[in-house]
């Protein structure tokens, strides 16, 4: 079965070049040189963005590859993308990426690999990467003021906020959207942590750092109640 591993943050993590979240997102796909797909359409396949991937994910570590969506090279997308053991989702704007995905055919193609009992894709990313794989989160995709983003793939039930730790806006409006019942209940971590679920069983979070921010977040009789989650803390290299 699938897994997703959802991080706090994007950009802020794939410049940690060796944070052990990626050997940990690596190892789940049980081989010794996997292939990774980056799939950068949140920042518009911003050059950078794609730049300090393959300096991370680098050809010592994995076989690393990139999808650009907005100047797309490849005609077969689906024999392209379920080439690959991990699917990594930069952050950025969700909004756009989930409507450039949906207009390109991307959102069902891994919905499929998800859905593909036999399979051991991992599919991950922070912030927009993060929250894409469930039902909806908390995004910056409209603006500076945040708003509530209802309508992720789902593959996850529920919702997710990133950044919980390194952004003021995040828990007040996720807190009002548990309440009117706009989210689900899920999950929120900070920009260092990650939650990992095994064919749609959460597993563990982890984190590379002992102070881990990691909750599972719900509203009951009209009160939100945070519960910290267990929490692996990673060994560096």
């Amino acid at each position: 079965m699938a897994h997703v591993v959802a991080t706090g943050a994007g950009k802020v993590m794939m410049d940690r070049r060796t944070d052990p979240t990626h050997d940990y997102i690596l190892g789940l796909t049980g081989k010794e040189r996997p292939r990774v797909l980056f799939v950068g359409t949140a920042t518009g396949d911003d050059p950078a963005y794609i730049l300090s991937f393959y300096t991370t994910y680098h050809s010592d570590r994995c076989a690393p590859h990139h999808l650009p969506l907005f100047h797309r090279a490849v005609d077969d997308l689906a024999g392209f993308v379920r080439g690959f053991d991990v699917i990594h989702v930069g952050g950025g704007n969700t909004a756009n990426m989930l409507d450039v995905w949906r207009r390109q055919g991307l959102d069902e193609i891994m919905r499929e690999m998800w859905e593909d009992e036999s399979s051991n894709v991992v599919f991950t990313g922070g912030s927009a990467g993060g929250i894409c794989w469930f039902e909806g989160g908390t995004t910056d995709s409209f603006g500076p003021t945040l708003r509530v983003l209802p309508d992720g793939l789902g593959f996850l039930p529920g919702s997710f906020s990133p950044h919980y730790d390194a952004e003021d806006q995040r828990q007040p409006i996720y807190h009002a959207a548990l309440k009117s019942g706009e989210l689900g209940a899920g999950y929120a971590v900070g920009n260092l942590q990650s939650v990992h679920f095994h064919g749609g069983e959460f597993v563990t979070a982890i984190s590379p750092v002992e102070d881990a921010l990691a909750l599972t977040v719900k509203a009951v009789d009209g009160e939100i109640v945070e519960t910290p989650l267990p929490v692996t803390v990673l060994a560096g290299r």
